[in-house]
């Protein structure tokens, strides 16, 4: 009996105490997750900050970082929220997933002047270079497709280069990242060309946990997710992404 009310009163403190941890969210440079003024902004962070508000938690902090930095992170470390990232069968045991944000549609890109690529299915792309980002789903993806020629950048930026400068003759890109790195990168969007688009390649994008966080924690984010995206909030939040 006593075990019992001892095990009950530590699961209620336990409840009470969450909210005063730390939780560390980690996120890449793509249109929904930005820097501005020094602060990790944008649609989806918003959308992880007011999940967060709403399961009661104050004590969090958000850094942008390169995708495999932001991801090994949060393979290594607690109580760390990582964001957008795609959920895939080998990744479903490597997290906590809390809720989906978007499906997210990949393009072979090319240069307009590259005449010579011709890019009608999967397979055709094997025989050029193509540019990817460290640990993103494109580039498991495309290794566990056994493609050889990846040339791999650290940063989604770094690897646009690559391929406006001619270093790579293909990337698989959403739409509108393409938008936003032509921004950054002072380049004329007209002169890319979309030449394939893998249907197997579309991928959910979630916020997830670490492992190591504790199971209450998930819990109660996951609750808030879900409030957010029934009362369409969530739609609405993304849905300003690229404006």
């Amino acid at each position: 009996m006593k075990a019992r009310l001892f095990a009950a009163a530590a699961l209620v403190l336990a409840t009470f105490a969450a909210p005063a941890q730390t939780i560390q969210g980690v996120t890449e440079f793509t249109p929904y997750t930005y820097l501005r003024d020094g602060q990790v902004v944008g649609p989806a962070t918003e959308v992880v900050e007011a999940t967060l508000r709403g399961a009661g938690f104050t004590g969090y902090r958000i850094g942008l970082y390169p995708w495999a930095r932001a991801y090994d992170m949060a393979l290594k470390e607690p109580n760390v929220l990582i964001y957008l990232i795609a959920r895939t069968p080998a990744r479903e045991p490597l997290f906590k997933w809390v809720g989906e944000f978007m499906t997210m549609e990949y393009h072979f890109y090319k240069l307009k002047e590259r005449s010579e690529i011709t890019v009608k299915s999967l397979d055709d792309a094997r025989h050029y270079t193509i540019g990817v980002t460290r640990d993103d789903i494109r580039h498991q993806y495309l290794q566990a497709k056994a493609f050889t020629r990846l040339v791999v950048s650290g940063e989604a930026i770094d690897n646009f280069r690559k391929l406006i400068n001619g270093q790579v003759q293909l990337s698989p890109l959403p739409s509108l990242d393409v938008a936003q790195l032509c921004k950054e990168a002072s380049f004329d969007c007209d002169r890319l060309e979309r030449v394939h688009t893998p249907e197997e390649l579309a991928t959910r994008l979630y916020m997830a946990y670490s492992t190591a966080t504790p199971d209450a924690t998930v819990a109660r984010t996951r609750a808030s997710f879900d409030k957010l995206r029934a009362d369409g909030t969530l739609k609405r939040m993304m849905a300003t992404a690229g404006r």
